[in-house]
């Protein structure tokens, strides 16, 4: 199994990318997202996902694992192919992707061309649960930017050291923070604490 390619970068274009290496031209498809880190630059590394067909051979290239790991999440989606899988990406960066699923949020991937409503809520039913294992950093950043509180990530540690599952938390601690967003950090706690 190839993992990624090294060398220099001798021809690119907003969806395809051919890097010399060894005296050989590997042309590899990618997203807008890769196309934005790499551009401009004479020697490269992609992280490359290879996907044969009966009828065809296909080089994918991404400028960082992530990126390669949610393609590969999506390609595994029923309905969704390389090539739909590279337009999502083309379309969001990784941690929009991810925010997307993690939050439900169906228009925002359906707002993707080629993307069905049907489609897009078995994406999130497929890899909502992938996503947030796998994530972390996505839900806790997810969860920051929502609340836009210091005081919530210091309520949501101390309801953790109390023994409360994280994803429990965050969400009554949402809803206690949208009743009244000047809360102190004592209120958010108590609260919360009342509807664990």
């Amino acid at each position: 199994m190839y993992t990624y390619i090294k060398g220099e970068l001798t021809e690119i274009t907003p969806t395809a990318a051919t890097i010399e290496n060894n005296g050989i031209g590997y042309e590899l498809q990618i997203s807008l997202q890769t196309f934005a880190e790499i551009q401009g630059l004479r020697d490269v590394m992609l992280y490359i996902h290879h996907h044969i067909r009966e009828d065809v051979e296909m080089w994918y290239g991404f400028a960082t694992k992530e990126e390669r790991s949610i393609f590969r999440m999506l390609i595994e989606v029923n309905g969704i192919g390389p090539n739909t899988a590279r337009m999502m990406l083309s379309s969001m960066n990784s941690t929009e992707i991810k925010t997307a699923i993690i939050s439900g949020d169906v228009n925002r991937i359906k707002s993707i061309k080629g993307i069905g409503i049907k489609t897009a809520q078995r994406v999130i039913i497929d890899l909502k649960d992938k996503i947030a294992k796998g994530g972390e950093d996505v839900s806790s950043a997810l969860f920051v930017q929502e609340t836009t509180s210091a005081n919530m990530e210091e309520a949501l540690s101390a309801l953790v050291m109390l023994g409360f599952a994280k994803s429990a938390a965050e969400k009554v601690l949402k809803s206690v923070y949208k009743e009244n967003p000047q809360y102190t950090l004592e209120e958010l706690i108590k609260f919360s604490l009342k509807r664990l």
